[in-house]
């Protein structure tokens, strides 16, 4: 697999097109998919480590434009250059969001929930984009939401990863979350799955009733840039994952204590009343949470030293353990 790497022949060139030096090229933390360095004082550039990851990269370049388009705070694409033709690696350049991540951020409670409500309503701003609203990008990655956390749960009561009694009552409450929640993501709009889209994955072929809308897919702490003094959300940046999905996908990623500020700031920005006795959303996220964290039981190698909250293995489950036990705001407490 090709990798990509640097060179001073690279940073030449790359600071003689955007009007740098090389000595005001520095790193910063990197991300899975990408190397990224602050160019200058007011620039990031951002190279995929691998061949692997320049799909994200071209997606990339056509999801944010649509997103600043929608209003949502997210950095602009000043270059983006993915031919190698100037340079030996493909690239992009973005403007610099003041403020730090919110994973590396120690904010008070009360500053964590004025955040979360802030990135509440900027999700509100992306989901209003449909199939129908960005045709331009129709050939995104559908989610089908498929998955079934019943069978889920057998399995691994099969493997011996649950006792029967554990599992029952898991099934039950899946049972309970069910009744609240609509059926799936609609196909309605006609999205297309081409099997030459660069984005392509297994066809959706879903006539369920909730919306498909563009989420970001990866909103977590070490994505939402914060400024500290005053607590604000200064951008939302790595937007790779983005793909067309329900809508609730997009408060998974995050620790289950944000949820409730960031359902109220959505809520806002939707111009809807406060939570209702008919938790819809509340049960579409905690679904979706607790199948994710059943899932990682399976899955139970740690991988030390990557930043995301959810690396260790039992980190969803001790978090769903900590909302519930600290007594959270109705209607959460009626879904147990």
């Amino acid at each position: 697999m090709l990798k990509y790497e640097t060179s001073d022949e690279t940073w030449a060139a790359l600071a003689g097109r955007h009007g740098t030096g090389t000595e005001r090229v520095r790193g910063l933390p990197a991300g899975v998919a990408n190397q990224v360095f602050l160019f200058g004082d007011d620039l990031v550039l951002r190279i995929p480590r691998t061949e692997q990851y320049l799909p994200d990269l071209v997606k990339e370049a056509a999801v944010i434009p649509a997103a600043r388009a929608a209003g949502v705070r997210t950095p602009e694409v000043v270059a983006f250059d993915d031919t190698c033709s100037v340079v030996n690696v493909p690239y992009m350049l973005l403007t610099r969001a003041p403020g730090a991540d919110l994973a590396r951020r120690e904010l008070p409670t009360s500053d964590s929930d004025l955040v979360a409500r802030q990135v509440g309503r900027e999700l509100a701003r992306l989901h209003r984009l449909t199939p129908a609203a960005a045709p331009e990008l129709r050939a995104l990655p559908a989610d089908d939401g498929a998955a079934d956390p019943w069978a889920l749960t057998e399995r691994l009561r099969r493997a011996g990863w649950l006792d029967a009694g554990t599992a029952r009552w898991l099934t039950g409450w899946f049972d309970r979350l069910a009744a609240h929640r609509p059926a799936g993501p609609s196909d309605a709009a006609g999205l297309s799955h081409a099997a030459d889209s660069p984005y392509s994955t297994d066809p959706f072929h879903s006539t369920d009733r909730s919306p498909t809308v563009l989420i970001h897919g990866d909103i977590a702490p070490q994505n939402l840039l914060v400024s500290a003094q005053p607590a604000r959300l200064t951008g939302i940046v790595d937007w790779g994952d983005a793909q067309w999905a329900d809508p609730a996908a997009d408060f998974a990623k995050m620790p289950l204590t944000a949820v409730p500020a960031m359902l109220a700031g959505y809520r806002e920005e939707n111009g809807e009343p406060g939570a209702s006795s008919a938790p819809v959303w509340e049960a579409r996220v905690l679904w979706i949470h607790l199948t994710w964290a059943l899932g990682r039981l399976a899955d139970p190698v740690p991988h030390p030293g990557e930043r995301h909250w959810t690396a260790p293995p039992p980190s969803r489950l001790l978090g769903l353990l900590r909302f519930f036990a600290s007594g959270p705001p109705a209607p959460w407490n009626d879904l147990v």
